[in-house]
Order: C-alpha cells, then sequence, then structure tokens
C-alpha cells in the first residue's frame, strides 16, 4: 500500500523554524516498523511552513496514497482537520488516520462525522499501526486490534486499549528514516535528529500528559539498539541529537553507562541535547555530568518547572525537584543542578512554568529573575489544560480557564488567568522579560556555529523581538503597544492551511 504520514507545520515559540526544524520521530518509527513491501513517505511540514497546502497537494498526486496518517498534538488539531479536509478533496478513496497526544487523549474530538476521520491510534502507534495496513490489505479485520479506534458508519468503536512495548524485547526495528520526503532540519544550521533510549516516566506531575498517555511505567532500549540508531542518524548527516525520552534520568546508573557506551562507540563526536530532572543531576551530578559531557552532551532541558515551593505543591513537581542528602530531602534542586551542569561545560534550557492558580506579579517575577540570573536560554511556559491531565480538571473547577481556542495551547500563549492576574497581563509579562534572556544567548550560539549566525543572526533576533517596530526602538512606543503587535502577528502565523 502507498502510505503518507504528516506532521503538523506548527511550531512551538521557544523553536523558531528560522533555527530549530527537529524531525517527528514517531513518524519514522512508524514507518520503520511496518511490513517492508508497503511504500511509506513521511513529509514533517515544519519544513515547509510557509508552503504547506502546497506541499501536501504535490505529495498526493505524486504518492496517490491509499493511506494518509497525521500525528497531531492538541494546539495542532485545527491544523490537522484542515488538512484532512484537503486531503479527502484531492484523495477521497484514502484511508486518514490520525494518532499521536491529542488523538490518543481526547478521541472524541475526532468522531464526529465531519471530522473525516476514519482510523484512530491511540497510544504507541508502532503494532497498531501495522496491523491496521494488514487488516485494510485484507479487507477487515480491525475490530480485533488493540489500541485503535475506527469508523462504521454515523459511529465509531474504540477497541481494548494495547499494552505498551516492553522495549528491551527489540520487537521494535529502527526508524526508517529513508522514508523522509522533505529536507531541511537543523539545529542552529547542523542537522539535527532525534532518537529514544527509553519510553515513560513514573512520576504524576499534573500538567503533564505522559501517564494518561501509556500508564506509570519505564521502559528502556538495550544499549545495542540505541547505539545502532545513532549510527544510522549519523549515516542520513546528522551533526547533532536530541535524546525524546519522557525521562531518561529516571535511571541514572543506565543514563551513565550510556554515556560510557556513547564514548566507547566513538559517538562523542555528535552534539547531543537531553532532558533532564533537576533532582537527578544535583544528587548525582559530581559523577553523572562529567560523563554526559565526555560524551558530547551540550544542551540540557532542566524541568524546573517553578522556583517557588508553593507553585510546585499546585504543579505536583516538588518531589523531581527535590535535592536529597543522607537519603532526606535537603531543599530545591534546581541551583545545584545548573551550577553542575556549568561546571562541566554545559548550557541550560530552563523549564519553567508561570501563571499558576495563586501567581501574584511578585511570585511571577522571582521566577523570571531566576532565569534571567541562572538560565542560557529560557523555555517559559503557562499552565495549559491539555485533554486528560489532571491539572485540567482543578483549573476548571476553579473557573481560570479563559480561551478554548485549541490553536492558542501552545504554552506561551497564556489562556488560564490566576487569582489576581488576568491570563494577557501573565503573558505579557512573560514575553516583556524572556526577549532580553534569549538575546544574552546569541554570543554562545554565534562561537560554536559561526557560519550560520552571521547569516541567520538577523532573522534570528527579528523573530525574538518580533512586534518591535522602528517607533518602539526609537522610544516613541512602549512595550504594551509591541505585545499587542507581537500577539497580532502570532495569530497570523498559525494560518499555515
Amino acid at each position: 500500500m502507498n502510505v503518507l504520514l504528516l506532521s503538523m507545520p506548527d511550531s512551538f515559540e521557544h523553536m523558531p523554524t528560522v533555527a530549530i526544524r527537529m524531525p517527528n520521530g514517531a513518524l519514522s518509527s512508524l514507518a520503520g516498523n511496518v511490513e517492508p513491501h508497503h511504500r511509506v513517505a513521511v513529509a514533517d511540514l515544519v519544513l515547509v511552513q510557509e508552503r504547506v497546502a502546497s506541499t501536501v497537494e504535490r505529495l498526493v498526486r505524486e504518492r496517490e496514497p491509499d493511506v494518509v496518517g497525521l500525528s497531531v498534538m492538541t494546539f495542532q488539531r485545527r491544523t490537522a482537520r484542515k488538512l484532512i479536509g484537503l486531503v479527502r478533496a484531492l484523495r477521497p478513496s484514502a484511508r486518514i488516520v490520525v494518532g499521536g497526544y491529542d488523538p490518543s487523549l481526547a478521541p472524541e474530538a475526532w468522531t464526529d462525522p465531519d471530522s473525516g476521520v476514519d482510523f484512530i491510534v491511540r497510544g504507541e502507534g508502532e503494532a497498531t499501526f501495522a496491523a491496521l495496513l494488514r487488516a485494510l490489505e485484507d479487507g477487515g479485520g480491525w475490530p480485533g486490534i488493540g489500541g485503535l479506534s475506527w469508523r462504521e458508519g454515523a459511529g465509531f468503536h474504540h477497541n481494548a486499549d494495547r499494552p505498551v512495548q516492553r522495549l528491551a524485547s527489540g520487537s521494535l526495528r529502527l526508524p526508517d528514516r529513508s522514508a523522509r520526503v522533505l529536507e531541511g532540519y537543523t539545529l542552529l544550521g547542523r542537522k539535527v535528529d532525534v532518537i529514544e533510549t527509553s519510553r515513560g516516566c513514573t512520576f504524576d506531575c499534573s500538567f503533564c500528559s505522559i501517564i494518561e498517555m501509556r500508564g506509570r511505567n519505564f521502559h528502556a532500549y538495550d544499549f545495542s539498539r540505541v547505539l545502532d540508531d545513532i549510527r544510522d542518524a549519523q549515516a542520513h548527516g546528522a551533526e547533532s541529537i536530541f535524546i525524546v525520552d519522557d525521562n531518561v534520568t529516571l535511571d541514572v546508573r543506565r543514563f551513565a553507562a550510556l554515556c560510557d557506551a556513547i564514548v566507547e562507540a566513538g559517538l562523542d563526536g555528535l552534539d547531543y541535547f537531553v532532558q533532564a530532572m533537576t533532582s537527578a543531576i544535583a544528587d548525582h551530578g559530581e559523577t553523572l555530568a562529567p560523563k554526559m559531557r565526555a560524551a558530547g552532551f551540550r544542551y540540557v532541558f532542566l524541568g524546573i518547572e517553578n522556583v517557588l515551593d508553593e507553585d510546585l505543591g499546585f504543579l505536583k513537581a516538588a518531589a523531581k525537584n527535590a535535592k536529597h542528602e543522607g537519603g532526606r530531602r535537603a531543599g530545591n534542586a534546581t541551583q545545584a543542578a545548573i551550577d553542575t551542569l556549568h561546571r562541566n561545560g554545559m548550557y541550560v534550557v530552563g523549564g519553567l512554568i508561570v501563571g499558576n492558580p495563586d501567581d501574584t506579579p511578585e511570585s511571577i517575577e522571582a521566577n523570571l529573575r531566576f532565569a534571567r540570573r541562572y538560565v542560557d536560554w529560557p523555555y517559559i511556559q503557562h499552565p495549559t489544560p491539555y485533554p486528560r491531565t489532571p491539572m485540567t480538571s482543578d483549573l476548571a473547577a476553579r473557573g481560570l480557564i479563559i480561551n478554548d481556542r485549541l490553536e492558542e495551547y501552545d504554552g506561551t500563549t497564556a489562556v488560564v488567568k490566576t487569582g489576581r492576574l488576568e491570563a494577557e497581563e501573565i503573558e505579557f509579562l512573560r514575553w516583556r522579560a524572556e526577549r532580553w534572556m534569549k538575546l544574552r544567548h546569541f554570543p554562545v550560539a554565534l562561537r560554536h556555529d559561526p557560519l550560520f549566525c552571521l547569516r541567520h543572526g538577523p532573522a534570528m533576533i527579528a523573530h525574538t523581538f518580533r512586534g518591535s517596530s522602528w517607533r518602539y526602538w526609537l522610544g516613541l512606543e512602549g512595550d504594551r503597544e509591541a505585545f499587542q503587535r507581537y500577539r497580532e502577528i502570532r495569530k497570523a502565523e498559525r494560518e499555515y492551511v
């Protein structure tokens, strides 16, 4: 069968496509785990944000897909539905399949007759999607496929959930990167790819969808498989690797051993980027951080979440941000984690969440002040009521959700107010501070990737300061005017189709 897999073009504010364009690793993994006679094309539409419709039209015309699959997050739902309408008009016979976080956690949003969807793949998709293609070739049989929802007439049937993959079993093959049909993946001018070494997390942070998506568990690949994945990414041109694990530092000993394995395999010449818990780095950093740096780790996304204990309580993130001494909690781990990474030559991407229910201007400023002083690149977001997260029911019960336009549920558009602040004011405070934090890191990027930064630096800075006119720079208008112009620009940018 001819299969076309699409990831959505909608991107995060903190990952401007002028500098960062990541592949969707899930789609490449789907492509690598179907039967080899299928002809699969993977198109990451983030690479063609300015020509989405024409690109999809071309791919449908050239590939003549029997099946079109779309990977969708909640803030991409509107774009996905537009693309489904386009595909339906171009290729009425194609079966439409949706998967990813939004269809998995909010399947009811995809079952109405107007959605154009034939099948929903819930949770991990490799085995479910491969079984669906077999069933389509055989002319039926999908009622028995775990993790699948399917349309029959005007209604939908939801099969039982599929158990999560036990990655150590070796049942999953490597992603098929050769299935990608668009080019231009980049991280500051270096070709980037993604790999995973494990899946799952056992923490219950209120803002996170992982537990609802796959339950409370942690499964890891064998190192030989991980190293083969890195080699395959490198063979396809990757110079930088982003490790997309849900929580790779959940098993610190394993992560340390992985760093050693990367060095022993001679794969330490790549730049590695990873997400980590502050507690793991603070408690084990003296031995772990040198191994990370030796393996080639450059940037570490730290899930700081918040520097105030009361906010960590609402976010249910206190445990993973606690420092331990002698087996007992000894305060917040953030400062120790950052200091350890900095001493070992790594940069900190600081993940913080401001605008929580009890936040005041002073508490938000405390987090912004911390970010200005200690983090190298800010990744500051606002509480966002994603489907089925504990946070969503809490915020709804308090009457704090003020915006149901899902295309704005991108993390940096404030859609929730606090007891003291309106949502727009929260977003303004973050926006006003964050621009200058990002500018401060530009010299570091320039030293590491000088040619790219000299060529694209003006565009990167222009993106960071969107909304700032010449009148603003001459002092003839203030931050408020520039912020309103930024919001209008951001609204226009969401019209990808």
